[in-house]
Formats: structure tokens, sequence, C-alpha cells
């Protein structure tokens, strides 16, 4: 993996204290800096700009998501995750947001470039998840917008070579809702993928109603929503803990899961590209 094994800026407490006074943000009240990353959990937070609100048929995917990362790893996560707008200081105290929408966007305040720009700077992790990818309008907005955010940034593609599609599962490509193009796209930071762009709508492909699954898959099979869920527990874990293979907390399992063969598939299915 290039960058060598990078161990989350963010899952230490202490790394955060010690990251805040050096940037001198002063944006954390002290109990909300003594609080992060206390359980290590996965908190899969909807990210919010403007006067953008969380709704709609795909506002339980988060949970959802949280829900099967619970389910398939050891790995713990918060069920009822909540929006967070990207001028709040609480947007800093979680190392991961998810930023999903089907449109264009009203270009960002002041504020919110600030707010992202220490996010990121502190080694936060950013999903952008595009809902319309067969229109792309979202994706691009974004990328606009991050790019006032940091100028150097220039997303590139990954493919199944990149500690995202191997963190837990062994994916040969990229799947949510719409199969949509094989790699994802990611601006690269330290070696390792920070901001992370889907052209797959994952949030479509999650998110679940009282009798089922809330969107349509196209072209539509199990089999496809099963991979994109499997795509997401990777980013999770990846967020968790960014070189697995140093891992401490979750190696025990993930070997005893890789020696039985066993990889939470339904029916007992092998991960793609195994044996």
């Amino acid at each position: 993996m290039a960058g060598g094994g990078l161990r989350l800026t963010w899952s230490r407490r202490q790394v955060l204290g010690a990251s805040l006074a050096v940037l001198g943000a002063g944006l954390l009240e002290t109990k909300e800096a003594s609080a992060f990353g206390e359980e290590g959990a996965f908190n899969p937070r909807p990210l919010l700009t403007g006067n953008a609100r969380w709704e709609g048929v795909r506002t339980t995917a988060p949970g959802q998501w949280a829900m099967e990362l619970e389910r398939r790893t050891s790995a713990p996560s918060r069920r009822s995750p909540k929006p967070v707008r990207a001028d709040e200081p609480v947007l800093l105290a979680e190392p991961f947001v998810l930023w999903g929408g089907d449109a264009d966007i009203p270009p960002l305040t002041a504020r919110e470039v600030s707010g992202l720009w220490r996010f990121i700077a502190l080694g936060g992790i950013l999903l952008v998840d595009d809902f319309a990818p067969e229109t792309g309008a979202f994706t691009r907005a974004v990328k606009r917008e991050l790019g006032r955010v940091i100028p150097e940034g220039a997303a590139i593609p990954i493919g199944p070579e990149n500690v995202v599609f191997r963190s837990f599962y062994l994916m040969q490509r990229a799947v949510g809702r719409v199969e949509g193009t094989r790699e994802l796209q990611a601006i690269v930071r330290g070696g390792l993928p920070q901001v992370i762009f889907s052209a797959h709508d994952l949030c479509g492909a999650l998110a679940q109603g009282e009798g089922g699954p809330s969107v349509a898959i196209t072209p539509g099979s199990d089999r496809q929503r099963e991979l994109a869920i499997r795509l997401c527990v990777n980013i999770a874990m990846y967020v968790l803990c960014s070189n697995y293979k140093d891992d401490q907390v979750h190696a025990p399992f993930l070997m005893r899961r890789r020696a039985s063969g066993d990889d939470g598939a339904p029916g007992g299915a092998r991960s793609p590209g195994r044996p």
C-alpha cells in the first residue's frame, strides 16, 4: 500500500488534542475533545451544507450501514448517526462524514470551507456519494467546492489494489445501487485516500424501509446489493483502522474468518477474488 502503514490520525483522542493545539483551531470545547474517539465506534454521519436537510428514502442508510458493520465484523458502530453541518464545531468530533446528494449545490460559505479544511487537515475521511450518478451533477459540484477547500487535491482512480477494496472483503470492483464505474475516485493525501468519491449511490443500496430495501437496484440483483454492502463495510473498516494488517483489535477476528473461508455472505459465499 502506498504511503506505508499509517494508523488513522483520528484513532486516538490524545492525537486529536495535539493536532488541534498545533492548528490552533479553538473550535472544540473541552468536553467535546475529551469525548472524541472514546469508544472507537464507526459513526457514518451525513454532512449538510447550505440549507440542505437530511430527508427522503435514503435517511435510513447510515443506520443500516452501522448495523451491517456490526453484524459482519467485530467493529463497534453507532446505529443512530446524526447529521452534522460543515460549519459546526462538532464536525471535528468524529473522523468520518458522508456527503451525499443528487444535484448541484450552492457555493460553500467561508465558514463551511474553513470547517471542511480543518476536518481534512486533522485527517478526517470524507465519502462523497452521488445519489444520481447518471447525471453526475452532484459530484461535479462537490469537486468544484472542494477545490476551494484543498486546492492542491485532485481526484484519481483507485481500484482493487487499494486498501479500500481489501480492508475486510476482497473486492474486484466498486458497485452500489448502480453498477457504475469499476473504480472509485479519491483525493490521496499522505499516500492514502482521504476524500473518496462514489458514482454508485451506496446509500441507495443500503436504505431500508418497513418492507425491505427502499430503492431499486439497477440493473438489479440481490448479489449487486450484497456487493454494495460489502464495499460499505470495507470503507468503514478503512476508517477505523487504515492499515488493517496492523490493526490489533480486529486482526484475530479477521484471521479466523479468513481461515474458515467465511466472509459473512448469505449462504457462506466467498468474497470476490477468493479462489
